[in-house]
């Protein structure tokens, strides 16, 4: 667990905008832990104790450098998927160090490797590497799939499809993860060089987890597997790009070849609480249930 007491540097976060980077420097600041937040739109900056907000983009190198000097371990959140992902997060790290930070906690995925199934895991893989041969001190947290948005993979027929097969997933909430995230930022050198597999207690296939939300919303939710080709097809009416259907299709199809199929203690280890369960967590957060329930 962390040991905030013993922060005394200022913590730069990303992604404070956004869903998990919120949460981090929320938590952070109940800490009283000193924040840089570093954001696109200062106007939708959280407003938080300890905390001032400045606007830098990854893909700015000048302005993140500006933004960064001054701290000293950064957290960087992974940005949305994009063709160009790898060297817009590769211009965001080579700007940090060269403003003087000195640690990267970096957001990355279950299972990132240079040949994962999950085409947007091989991103977070070349981040890392580039994060690793920077020299700089890290920790790479790698989350399984976000219990968060379990709901929106059902369609408005409560209908789940894709090639997942009879794979499994330990569905994993953004609570738990920024809980982790925090207790690395605080924790100082002990985490220096690890990497933590972030997942939820318990693995589950998607038929499992279809017929888990069925009991929890009284409505039939079901899970209809797909072929590759079916997947790329159905999701080609969508009218996105194919690096954007192929990324879509394969995270069920890294369900399938078991990348997924991974329970870790990192989560409880870090935190000093049980990571949360699929019915745990969607009793506590009913509104991520709306898209299911209409």
């Amino acid at each position: 667990m962390g040991d905030d007491q013993a922060i005394t540097h200022t913590i730069g976060i990303t992604g404070a905008t956004g869903a998990l980077g919120r949460r981090v420097a929320e938590r952070l600041a109940r800490r009283g832990v000193a924040q840089r937040l570093i954001v696109r739109d200062l106007n939708r900056a959280p407003e938080l104790p300890g905390a001032s907000a400045v606007m830098a983009s990854y893909e700015d190198s000048a302005a993140f450098e500006r933004a960064a000097r001054g701290v000293e371990t950064l957290f960087l959140v992974s940005l949305p998927e994009a063709p160009d992902r790898v060297p817009v997060h590769a211009r965001a790290v080579d700007a940090a160090l060269a403003a003087g930070v000195s640690r990267i906690v970096y957001t990355s995925f279950l299972g990132a490797g240079p040949a994962s199934v999950f085409t947007f895991a091989r991103d977070h893989f070349h981040t890392e590497e580039h994060i690793r041969a920077s020299g700089a001190a890290h920790t790479f947290l790698r989350p399984s799939l976000y219990l968060d948005l379990l709901p929106s993979w059902a369609d408005d027929t409560g209908i789940i499809r894709g090639p997942a097969g009879l794979g499994r997933v330990a569905w994993v909430s953004r609570d738990d993860i920024a809980d982790a995230a925090v207790a690395v930022l605080t924790g100082g050198p002990a985490h220096h060089g690890r990497t933590y597999n972030l997942t939820g207690p318990e693995a589950m296939t998607l038929g499992e987890t279809a017929q888990r939300l069925s009991a929890l919303t009284g409505r039939v939710i079901a899970y209809v597997p797909e072929t590759w080709e079916e997947a790329m097809a159905s999701r080609r009416l969508t009218g996105a790009p194919d690096w954007q259907i192929e990324g879509w299709a394969s995270s069920y199809a890294a369900i399938a070849a078991g990348e997924l199929d991974v329970l870790s203690p990192a989560v409880p280890s870090l935190t000093g609480h049980p990571a949360q369960s699929l019915e745990g967590f969607l009793r506590t957060h009913p509104t991520a249930l709306r898209h299911v329930l209409v």
